[in-house]
């Protein structure tokens, strides 16, 4: 610790942290020349660091926060249930906070889905689904379904199941060697559209590419697993909500589970509560997480109907149980904050205040449309994107080396945001809570590194 005595604020923690930790997503070599920001405190949409700077969380630290940092409702309720019980093992065992949770998400998600399943985090939940899955057509006497179908610029997580169904070259090509083989469909990204193509048609040609892939595979099949309405970590693509409608008839017409993984886009992120709700459509199983508890700790839930559950349902001999446990399942605590994160939206018009934030980003956004440098500008509720280029008649993208997301980045960490880009689509995610005033100032800060980074 010697070399450390003389540093102070965030240069010390700096240090500290540089000596032990890994980080997530990151080459550690970037940070002899990016700063690392220890932060301290939060409060709302701010994040506080060593020094005193403060930053606007303009990506809801990894799209999880909803209601801000230390929210005094969350706060009260993970103190009150840590001073009644931490955790018990919940396999014979239950409790008051995850058989409430249970039927509350059994209320607020679409009609049917009445079967609930615990797990860590957003992939623990995939791999949930996808076993799950494979385990009801086995129970079933179909042991010949082994795949899934999953869309090209797909991303459902980074365990070796979840990563097996996503589509991002820069999560997948290291480990293939160690994944399953998914079956890759077309996504109805409408950034993909024909001149003159509305989004409605997009997803309406797309579809007829699932069914031919179906044709083509559905005997081997499984599921088919999408993010509804934004492929997030793929780059913030976005589809119309008509695509979801035909997918759901197409896998009752050739008899295949549906999985919608909500993790990013649940919880009131796109406009509505969930986002197959602008649809009218009900998955074979649902996987959330992430917004759950607002952001305060690791919990996630898949949702089944009664007949997948009633698939593995017999007696003991029969070996139908589904095997797949956590030994944080169910965990008090964050079910505790999940209640109260449903608390909130019951006792807030959250969702009719995101609608207007939303239009509000969405009119600040609106000139980036003429930008030389900006090929797209799109928005699904409070996920909004800006998809940098180097020639806008072409689309042809900057070079990723040159990094000119990373730019953004830090011209945000001068001007007090916290502005993440995805390669070179800077986006943004608030938490719930954001101002008008602070949509102001993050796309403000935002166009102000969009020119340094394309000049």
């Amino acid at each position: 610790m010697n070399d450390t005595k003389n540093l102070s604020g965030n240069a010390a923690l700096a240090a500290r942290d540089l000596r032990h930790v890994w980080h997530p997503c990151t080459q550690m070599h970037d940070h002899e020349t990016i700063p690392m920001v220890p932060i301290v405190r939060g409060e709302g949409v701010w994040l506080f660091d060593a020094d005193g700077n403060r930053y606007i969380d303009g990506v809801s630290s990894w799209w999880v926060n909803l209601f801000g940092h230390a929210n005094p409702r969350i706060a009260d309720a993970l103190a009150d249930q840590a001073r009644t019980l931490e955790h018990v093992i919940f396999a014979g065992l239950t409790h008051e906070p995850a058989l409430r949770l249970a039927e509350e998400l059994v209320r607020v998600t679409p009609e049917g889905l009445n079967r609930v399943f615990y797990g860590d985090n957003g992939s623990s939940a995939i791999e949930v689904a996808l076993k799950m899955s494979f385990h009801y057509w086995l129970n079933q006497g179909h042991g010949e379904k082994t795949r899934f179908i999953a869309l090209t610029g797909s991303y459902h997580g980074e365990t070796l199941g979840a990563l097996s169904v996503s589509d991002v070259a820069l999560y997948r090509k290291t480990y293939a060697p160690l994944l399953l083989e998914p079956i890759l469909a077309p996504s109805p990204d409408t950034w993909d559209a024909e001149p003159g193509e509305s989004p409605s048609e997009v997803a309406a040609r797309r579809l007829e590419d699932m069914r031919a892939v179906l044709e083509r595979n559905a005997g081997e099949v499984c599921a088919v697993i999408v993010e509804p309405l934004v492929q997030c970590a793929g780059g913030m693509r976005m589809y119309h909500p008509d695509y979801l409608a035909g997918l759901r008839k197409l896998c009752d017409e050739f008899d295949v589970h549906f999985i919608a993984d909500e993790i990013a886009v649940g919880f009131g992120r796109t406009g509505t509560m969930f986002a197959c709700e602008q649809a009218d459509v009900r998955p074979d199983f649902m996987c959330l997480s992430k917004g759950l508890t607002a952001g305060t700790l690791a919990l996630s839930a898949v949702l089944t109907t009664d007949a997948v559950y009633e698939a593995f349902y017999d007696e003991y001999a029969s070996g139908k149980a589904f095997l797949h446990s956590h030994s944080y399942t169910g965990n008090p605590l964050a079910c505790r904050v999940a209640l109260e994160t449903l608390a909130i939206f019951a006792d807030e018009p959250v969702i009719e205040n995101n609608r207007r934030l939303a239009a509000h980003l969405a009119s600040r956004l609106e000139p980036l449309r003429d930008h030389p440098h900006v090929a797209d500008v799109r928005q699904t509720g409070m996920i909004a994107a800006v998809e940098l280029v180097r020639d806008k008649a072409t689309r042809t993208p900057f070079p990723f080396e040159e990094r000119r997301g990373m730019r953004v980045y830090l011209h945000g960490l001068t001007r007090e945001c916290l502005l993440r880009p995805l390669g070179n689509v800077v986006y943004f995610m608030p938490p719930y809570v954001v101002t008008e005033s602070e949509i102001d100032h993050l796309v403000d800060v935002a166009i102000e590194g969009i020119e340094r980074a394309v000049a």
